[in-house]
């Protein structure tokens, strides 16, 4: 589909734009205003993709002369009726107090009232005034405010005293939350009262328990004697016991043959029963398979569509070379394998998964047709590529006032960040307590790339961490590529936020050096071959377009750069002007000017940016500028 600046949806059989701004897992999102005041803060948090719907009230709307037509206009209290949904998003600006009364006689519980937020009208403060844990305001509250430049204004325990939010950490991660709400209102009082509490994780990527917020969790009594009476956390794909508080990671298979024509309400009842005997949580089901065959079988594609469950076919032939412990010959002499539900649950589940369930055979009632064989298989690593997200940040050039409020809010959502270290230390005043970071090597980009895509593919909201911009050298091509490469229904959200690169920052700190057409070539000739980067600089040279160079020079390059400033010299004068500028956005920058002929090239290195300036480039009063014309040329 067509590229756009969008959040990407979530991914089934069909594909939809690359970046698509709604994000995932969101019931309903509408920004309501109480006064005409709140009309642009209205329009930006439409056009920043962070609301499906604005709407005013009718006092609010008289005032506003060009009002859109797809804003709503109705009473505060009818809109938000309309809107209480579970799992949805509110966002309200007006007084505190106001939204307080309008929303009280809708509250039910905490487990299905949606988040609510309250702004003022400059988009200053945000509050998450309802469903701060279980609905994730909180959360909301920081996206929002970051992208606004706004501050998010949190008084709950776990965020003020930075420990985990036990109740809602998991979402993030990709789990789902099981247990009561008396369960979880216990655990987390134990950790406000700093009790110990025990850890009990059997399933699902530990990579959260190095989080600091984690260390402070009191979530560390994993020694305690298993008949104790500590509150429990539990993480695993097991059914809740008694007085346990559950995450599930995504990490069961379900295999699944039937006749033609099976009722879905026995499918259903055969899934659950399963489950039910081995033991095993719904909210662990990653997935389910089964033999091709079956893939326009009505009831797997409701029961798949019914629960979000990827849907994966496989062949006899592929079938057949699985090892089962209950294979049958009249499933062989009919579908050519031995086997269908084992078979398809241990190939769904891959390398070494297990087993936990041999088929189970279940007949319709009265009320159903048909007959369900289902059996179920654990996989070594979660899946849930439809709740993962991989978010390409451009960090900057290092100065954290020149962050993009979009990969700022990026940054907020994603609870692991992938990136080289020098690069997430830059970011590291922005990472919270309960957000992880993953240190790579300079020159291991594929790596880096394909352990985020790796996390995201579990269900696990990523930031995949470049300098500058991620598009410009960094690494939104090489996570593309590959998330291109997974099969379509595979392939987690992707999203690439934009930065400012060095050359944009070399630029204004120089003057205005970028005012006619210009291009970017690279020397490294690491995975550029040296002919086709001479090419460009004479393609460049010829065309008198304004080049900034990256990657100059190094230790291991060192001739580069004197070879380049011989090739841009054959078509423009010695005295063109050039910016050296090092170290930009950090401590150390420096900005400096020369001219092309005396281009210093031994003290260039490769936290060096240049900008050779084109026939027409000047400096003047401690600035170079290029003419938005040519000498002659008539500017309209």
């Amino acid at each position: 589909g067509a590229i756009e600046r969008r959040w990407h949806p979530a991914l089934t059989s069909e594909t939809s734009v690359l970046n698509d701004s709604s994000p995932p897992n969101v019931a309903g999102r509408l920004a309501l205003g109480l006064s005409s005041r709140a009309w642009p803060l209205l329009q930006r948090l439409q056009q920043s993709g962070l609301t499906d719907q604005v709407a005013l009230t009718p006092g609010a709307a008289a005032s506003i002369p060009d009002l859109d037509g797809t804003c709503l206009v109705n009473s505060a209290a009818v809109l938000l009726q309309q809107h209480w949904l579970e799992g949805g998003l509110l966002i309200v600006i007006g007084a505190t107090g106001a939204v307080t009364r309008l929303i009280a006689p809708l509250l039910t519980d905490k487990e299905r009232d949606p988040a609510v937020l309250v702004l003022d009208a400059e988009g200053q403060r945000v509050i998450p005034l309802l469903g701060g844990h279980h609905a994730g305001a909180e959360q909301w509250s920081r996206e929002v405010a970051a992208a606004l430049g706004g501050e998010a204004v949190l008084s709950g325990d776990s965020a003020v005293t930075g420990r985990l939010a036990t109740d809602a950490f998991g979402t993030a991660w990709g789990w789902n939350r099981s247990g009561t709400s008396a369960n979880w209102t216990q655990l987390m009082k134990a950790q406000a009262r700093g009790e110990a509490t025990r850890l009990i994780q059997t399933m699902g990527s530990t990579l959260w328990q190095s989080s600091s917020a984690a260390q402070a969790s009191q979530v560390l009594g994993r020694d305690a004697e298993a008949g104790s009476a500590l509150p429990t956390l539990e993480i695993s794909t097991s059914i809740a016991h008694a007085g346990a508080c559950q995450w599930h990671p995504p990490m069961l298979w379900l295999g699944i043959g039937c006749e033609r024509d099976t009722s879905l309400s026995l499918v259903q009842r055969a899934v659950s029963s399963a489950l039910e005997e081995a033991g095993l949580a719904e909210g662990a089901v990653a997935g389910i398979g089964s033999i091709d065959r079956k893939g326009d079988e009505r009831a797997l594609q409701d029961l798949a569509q019914l629960h979000h469950w990827p849907f994966r076919l496989h062949t006899a032939t592929a079938l057949n070379g699985v090892q089962v412990p209950t294979p049958s010959e009249v499933v062989a002499a009919e579908m050519g394998t031995g086997s269908v539900a084992e078979a398809a649950a241990l190939l769904s589940a891959g390398p070494n998964g297990q087993l936990k369930l041999q088929k189970r055979i279940t007949h319709a009632n009265d009320t159903e047709c048909g007959a369900v064989t289902v059996a179920i298989a654990e996989s070594m690593e979660a899946h849930a590529p439809q709740r993962g997200e991989l978010h390409l940040i451009g960090s900057g050039p290092g100065d954290l006032a020149l962050l993009t409020p979009e990969a700022r809010s990026a940054l907020e959502r994603c609870p692991a960040w992938v990136g080289y270290g020098l690069y997430l230390d830059l970011l590291e005043p922005l990472r919270r307590a309960d957000q992880i970071r993953l240190d790579g090597q300079l020159t291991m980009e594929r790596d880096r790339c394909q352990q985020a895509l790796s996390l995201a593919c579990q269900g696990i909201r990523v930031a995949l961490v470049s300098s500058g911009d991620s598009g410009i050298y960094g690494m939104a091509g090489l996570a593309l590529e590959l998330w291109l490469d997974l099969p379509e229904d595979e392939r987690p959200r992707f999203a690439v936020h934009p930065g400012i690169s060095a050359l944009q920052l070399a630029a204004a700190k120089a003057g205005a050096p970028l005012m006619h057409d210009f291009c970017t070539v690279s020397l490294s000739d690491r995975l550029t071959p040296w002919e086709v980067i001479e090419r460009r600089l004479e393609g460049a040279a010829k065309g008198d377009f304004v080049v900034a160079l990256y990657n100059p020079r190094s230790k291991g390059r060192d001739w580069q750069l004197q070879r380049a400033k011989d090739i841009l010299l054959t078509e423009r004068p010695n005295s063109t002007p050039v910016v050296m500028a090092r170290q930009l956005g950090r401590q150390e920058e420096h900005v400096s000017f020369c001219q092309l002929e005396s281009l210093p090239v031994e003290t260039v290195d490769m936290l060096t940016v240049l900008i050779i300036g084109n026939s027409s480039s000047r400096i003047d009063g401690g600035r170079m500028v290029t003419p938005r014309g040519y000498p002659g040329a008539e500017l309209s």
